[in-house]
């Protein structure tokens, strides 16, 4: 930098402002050039200062565009977002090294700049409270061992959870057939049984979808979601050093207003449950993590099971609980509408094996067509197409390559799911491709929707139970189709970097029998 400094009091004599400011450029650039990691993955050439920026930001999908790059720069690819380098890594082998065999060295987070801000981590360095966006270590493999226990006992995974998704889903059918078969919305009222199955096992009970709590939950979750970058998101994303800006733009200070919203509602719940909590009745996960903070003992203990920990807990459940399962049931239900022939098939399955008796979720092997069309939904419609960011643990190499601790790692899941060789014709949608000769499911390897390796989601088991069990109900009781002269809704979706929705849309739900 002294080279720099030099540079620009010699300007000062020499030459006229534009000159000083052309000269102070180049050497800045000069500058960040030889930063830079050296031996990166190859990667499309990019512009000063904002890298692969225009690339991205041009792209109507950015995963489909990752991989159509890949097939240029190999499977391990660097692509700069401003002075950043994010490692993409492409297809199923190279996907599976990293994050089951190479698991320790891949299975970190790097918290986005702007994600930190809003989050109130304050800073992009392993900080990150809560499970989703926490750094690989102790910590973390504490909080979700926790987490993951506790939601066992509250009957993830067993058929006693089962009675609370099936009066969700009472409640949920309910609310469809008062639309009387007129053109509706569905995406809230998804979005409140789904919340509502979460609400039971962290808050204890359900809320009533009209209850005013409920709503500001559902309208804080909506609006944290869907995330929009800000100017200042975009100079940060260019040179971090511009996260100390003061301004915010209005979307970004919006954003952080409602995530604080979120984060003091969380905050009043767990206040309830201290109000009245009682350690010999243990009625859900806030329960359960307030009496793990009286049994702590050591410094550690305490540190692992603070308020602001339960807090971030449970926002992490809201945010990829809610979204992931409310978004591919609705996924499910479009191509239903678009796909007349299969939604015959999915209700002639039902009615012979079901006929009116409320679906449970170890009939699915009973249901191999419907549960093949689910899984074809999630195969189309990877709900996080490239995941959630990873990190390397520290400073290492893949394929040969030097990958920085300090870079993202984009996992592109949607080349995997699309990839031809792994599913043929991957753009037809097709159930039939998770049958086998005799009709009976069969899974495949490479259907990665939750992703794999150590930060597999959270919540997977919860979410199968739900979708599942949703969409049957739904079902058995609906012949779903698009309102008279609608158009075709589009099957892309809307991608802003995080999950994959559908671009709004109407249906008409006409009872059954």
């Amino acid at each position: 930098m002294c080279v720099l400094l030099n540079v620009v009091t010699a300007a000062r004599h020499y030459a006229d402002l534009p000159t000083c400011l052309v000269a102070t450029c180049v050497c800045l650039l000069v500058y960040l050039y030889l930063q830079r990691p050296r031996n990166l993955p190859p990667g499309p050439r990019g512009w000063p200062l904002v890298g692969n920026l225009p690339i991205l930001a041009k792209s109507s999908f950015a995963p489909a565009t990752l991989t159509e790059l890949s097939k240029q720069y190999g499977d391990v690819m660097t692509i700069w977002t401003g002075g950043v380098p994010a490692i993409v890594l492409t297809g199923y082998e190279i996907i599976r090294t990293a994050l089951v065999k190479r698991a320790e060295d891949f299975s970190s987070r790097k918290i986005p700049p702007a994600v930190a801000d809003i989050r109130g981590d304050g800073t992009t360095k392993d900080t990150a409270k809560g499970v989703l966006m926490a750094a690989y270590g102790p910590h973390w493999k504490h909080q979700r061992k926790f987490a993951l226990m506790t939601l066992r006992d509250f009957g993830v995974g067993k058929r006693s959870l089962e009675g609370k998704v099936t009066e969700e889903a009472n409640a949920l059918v309910q609310e469809v057939l008062s639309q009387n078969g007129q053109p509706f919305d569905l995406k809230i009222t998804m979005q409140n049984a789904v919340s509502n199955i979460i609400c039971s096992l962290v808050f204890g009970d359900r809320f009533e979808y009209g209850d005013p709590d409920f709503l500001r939950l559902i309208r804080l979750l909506n609006t944290v979601v869907e995330v929009k970058l800000t100017l200042r998101d975009l100079l940060v994303t260019i040179q971090p050093v511009f996260r100390h800006l003061l301004f915010t733009g209005a979307s970004g200070g919006k954003q952080i207003k409602m995530f604080q919203a979120l984060q003091e509602f969380c905050g009043e719940q767990i206040e309830k449950h201290r109000l009245n909590f009682d350690p010999n009745d243990i009625r859900d996960f806030i329960d359960a993590f307030l009496i793990e903070q009286q049994r702590a003992q050591d410094q550690q203990a305490r540190e692992n099971f603070t308020d602001k920990q339960l807090q971030e807990v449970l926002i992490d459940l809201f945010i990829a609980g809610t979204e992931t399962t409310a978004t591919t049931t609705r996924w499910a239900l479009l191509y239903m509408m678009v796909n007349p022939e299969i939604q015959e098939k999915v209700h002639q399955e039902i009615d012979s094996v079901l006929g009116q008796t409320p679906p449970s979720y170890a009939q699915r092997s009973l249901l191999p067509y419907t549960t093949a069309t689910l899984a074809e939904v999630q195969r189309i419609k990877p709900i996080s197409p490239l995941s959630v960011p990873h990190a390397a643990s520290r400073d290492t190499t893949l394929n040969g390559y030097n990958i920085p601790q300090e870079a993202r790692i984009l996992i592109n899941l949607w080349s995997v799911h699309m990839d031809p060789q792994l599913f043929p014709e991957p753009n037809q949608f097709q159930p039939e491709r998770f049958l086998d000769q005799d009709g009976n499911f069969v899974n495949h390897k490479a259907l990665i929707p939750f992703g794999i390796g150590h930060r597999v989601c959270l919540g997977e088991q919860l979410a199968k139970m739900e979708l599942f069990m949703l969409f049957v109900s739904l079902m058995q009781r609906f012949t779903f189709h698009l309102p008279e002269g609608a158009p075709k809704p589009s099957m892309v979706g809307r991608f802003g970097g995080a999950v994959n929705v559908p671009f709004p849309f109407e249906l008409c739900a006409i009872p059954r029998g």
